[in-house]
């Protein structure tokens, strides 16, 4: 299977709740997307708000022809700080997760050994302004394995779309 056609498919499992943005994605991701919740809690009337919580998740979506050792660091590294950067905690925010997807024809051995190591986690005023997690998952079309980290194992579901 092609990389654009497995990213289409993958794809079609964001596009109902999530806003994705494929004309200007941050470079070197092929497509990002965003998904934004805001609850609220309140008794008998609105006006009477118990709590609220604002949740969010950046995912970014990489296509690799061949996935090595330098280009998961650089991957994991933009990935993680692009996200961090769009986080704007308050007494409301719950949590802004930042998940990186990888479609690629070849994983390296070492790469594919790498991403159940890369963790990333940021609280913010010690959790009382939220926190941030880090989820990783890639999958070799090739072969059809699939690594994840451990934030991550819940996005190998995903995959199933593709194959």
């Amino acid at each position: 299977m092609e990389l654009t056609e497995a990213l289409a498919k993958l794809l079609r499992s964001y596009e109902k709740y999530y806003d994705i943005n494929r004309e200007n994605p941050v470079k070197p991701f092929a497509t990002e997307a965003e998904f934004s919740l805001h609850d609220e809690q309140y008794f008998l009337v609105r006006s009477a708000r118990i709590s609220e919580a604002d949740s969010k998740e950046y995912v970014y979506f990489a296509t690799e022809e061949r996935l090595d050792m330098q280009t998961l660091e650089t991957l994991d590294r933009k990935a993680w700080e692009d996200g961090i950067g769009k986080v704007h905690p308050h007494k409301d925010h719950r949590n802004s997760d930042v998940i990186l997807m990888i479609l690629a024809d070849r994983i390296d051995p070492e790469a594919m050994k790498q991403i159940s190591k890369l963790r990333h986690y940021k609280s913010y005023r010690h959790g009382f302004y939220g926190w941030s997690h880090y989820k990783l998952a890639a999958i070799e079309l090739s072969t059809g394995k699939t690594a994840t980290n451990r934030q991550g194992r819940d996005l190998k579901k995903l995959f199933a779309a593709i194959r």
